[in-house]
């Protein structure tokens, strides 16, 4: 006997289920997921490259910030130091004049009086003369012209000073004209 389509054996057997992903019934389910990872990853990625260009600036704010303040630094130093040389003139004029011999005690005492300001002023300013005679000879901040024998002096020991030398904390204005011993 043939078994017709429709017979009560078949109608108990229950059809085979596979299981099936989402992704097969429907192909576009896939694309999508992963169209949807490629944009969330092109979007960190963009997120990324935005934050080190955001760094990079602002490093590059900052090193401009610093090297304006160095520059405004030395431009004032130079400015000072610049006004303080061509007031040394004035200095030399005044110290040959207190080592002149003066009969008029209150002219003498008017320039001393001078010369005590205006070494106040230059301390105010921050400016100290270099120490020369007695002191051991420095080419950083003498300057030698001559080099005499001595036997009290021991060797490389400045004898004599010819002009007076400034140092600006540690920048020297100009150098002390000076005689070394031996």
């Amino acid at each position: 006997m043939a078994k017709s389509k429709n017979s009560p054996e078949q109608k108990n057997e229950k059809p085979e289920t596979k299981n099936v992903e989402p992704e097969a019934l429907d192909p576009g389910i896939n694309n999508e997921s992963e169209t949807s990872e490629n944009s969330i990853e092109a979007s960190q990625n963009d997120i990324a490259a935005e934050r080190d260009k955001y760094l990079r600036l602002a490093a590059e704010y900052d090193n401009f910030r610093k090297r304006s303040a160095k520059e405004r630094e030395m431009i004032y130093t130079d400015a000072r130091t610049d006004a303080i040389s061509k007031l040394l003139p004035v200095y030399d004029n005044l110290e040959r004049a207190l080592k002149m011999e003066c009969t008029d005690e209150s002219y003498y005492k008017g320039v001393e009086m001078i010369m005590t300001q205006f070494m106040e002023v230059l301390a105010n300013m921050g400016v100290k003369v270099i120490p020369a005679v007695g002191e051991p000879f420095d080419p950083k901040l003498h300057n030698a012209v001559m080099s005499i024998e001595d036997p009290q002096l021991g060797e490389n020991i400045i004898a004599e000073e010819y002009q007076k030398g400034f140092i600006l904390g540690d920048r020297v204005i100009r150098f002390s004209t000076v005689v070394v011993a031996n």
